[in-house]
C-alpha cells in the first residue's frame, strides 16, 4: 500500500466541501487503505481525505495512532447527529504542520455513516475520540485549524509558509 502526500495548508482542496460517497467501489477501498498507512506513518489519530488531495467524505481514525491493535475506524460519509457539552483544547493537525490552536468542541457526539461492507455505522465518542471525529468531518466541510485562530496566528502562519519556514 503506497503512502499517501499529505496535503499543507493553504492548499485549496483543505478549503473545499468534499463530495459525498454513493458508491464504496475499489477505488475507496484502495483510498481508505492507503490513508490509514499515511496516518500511521505521519503519526496521527485521524485523516480526511481532503487531506490527501480527494475531495470524498471519508475519514480514518485510531486514537492510538496504531499502538494498540484494532482500534482502526473507517467511515464513509461521516456526519455527527447529536453534540453535548462543550470544552476547549490545544489540536494539532498534519495538514498545519508546527502549530497548535485552541479549538472548542463538543465533550460527547454521535457519529454516523457507513464501513467499507456499507454496513450502517453509529459511534458515540467522548473526550479526545470525539475531538478527533470532529476535527476529520470539520475538514470534510472545507475547514482548518487555522479557521479556529486568531487573525494574527494566521497571518503569521500563512507569512512563516510563504517564506519556507513551515
Amino acid at each position: 500500500m503506497p503512502k499517501k502526500e499529505i496535503v499543507i495548508y493553504p492548499d485549496k482542496v483543505l478549503k473545499s466541501t468534499a463530495e459525498k460517497i454513493e458508491n464504496i467501489d475499489l477505488d475507496i477501498i484502495n483510498l481508505a487503505q492507503d490513508m490509514t498507512v499515511t496516518m500511521y506513518e505521519a503519526p496521527g489519530v485521524g485523516l480526511a481525505a481532503p487531506q490527501v488531495g480527494h475531495r470524498k467524505r471519508l475519514i480514518v481514525v485510531d486514537q492510538t495512532s496504531g499502538k494498540e491493535a484494532n482500534n482502526l475506524i473507517v467511515i464513509v460519509n461521516p456526519e455527527i447527529v447529536e453534540k453535548e457539552g462543550t470544552e476547549t483544547d490545544s489540536e494539532m493537525c498534519l495538514s498545519v504542520p508546527d502549530v497548535s490552536i485552541d479549538v472548542p468542541r463538543a465533550k460527547r457526539i454521535l457519529v454516523t455513516g457507513v464501513d467499507l461492507e456499507g454496513n450502517e455505522v453509529r459511534i458515540e465518542a467522548e473526550g479526545f475520540l470525539a475531538r478527533i471525529f470532529q476535527h476529520e468531518i470539520d475538514h470534510l466541510n472545507g475547514t482548518v485549524i487555522l479557521d479556529y485562530a486568531s487573525f494574527l496566528k494566521r497571518s503569521i502562519y500563512l507569512k512563516k509558509r510563504k517564506k519556507g519556514k513551515i
